[in-house]
């Protein structure tokens, strides 16, 4: 059995527009909704082994902000920079772990939560995929290079809007 936490970025600061969309940081409000993502993980006992995180400033500051307990192997990848479903999927399929958290962005973060479940979920949550919506999909195979499109069975999924605000 795997399982894949997918999750966008956090809600990145778009006040400078000097700043490259690579290099764009979370906003204030990026910052406590990546953590309240965190607590929501520890309170779910969603702990990965495995991350593969864009390389986006705000997806990995997402991921910094998530506390994630020590040992967790990390890959930071530009391939995971706006990258389609496809390539997500591909990603994936190369993972190791048996938990794995992905982090990246739309579009392709979004059509990679609707097409890797058996049944997407009715509602708002799924189909737009708000920053820092994040998905808890299991897979029944022992190995990643098995998960295929519609093969997952959705867990668990939240938006930040839905959590309280961290302490």
């Amino acid at each position: 059995m795997k399982r894949l936490i997918l999750m966008r970025h956090a809600k990145s600061d778009l006040a400078d527009a000097q700043t490259s969309d690579h290099d764009r940081p979370l906003s204030a409000r990026g910052r406590d909704n990546a953590t309240a993502l965190g607590q929501w993980l520890a309170d779910k006992g969603l702990h990965p082994d495995a991350v593969l995180c864009s390389s986006a400033k705000r997806a990995s500051e997402t991921l910094e902000k998530l506390s994630l307990e020590n040992g967790v192997k990390v890959d930071f990848t530009r391939d995971l920079y706006l990258a389609d479903a496809e390539s997500i999927l591909a990603k994936l399929q190369d993972a190791t772990g048996e938990t794995v958290l992905v982090v990246g962005h739309n579009p392709g973060i979004a059509a990679m939560a609707e097409m890797i479940v058996k049944t997407p979920p009715n509602g708002d949550g799924i189909s737009h995929y708000p920053t820092g919506a994040t998905l808890a999909v299991t897979f029944d195979v022992d190995d990643w290079s098995d998960v295929h499109w519609h093969m997952g069975k959705m867990s668990q999924i939240v938006v930040p809007r839905d959590l309280p605000a961290p302490q």
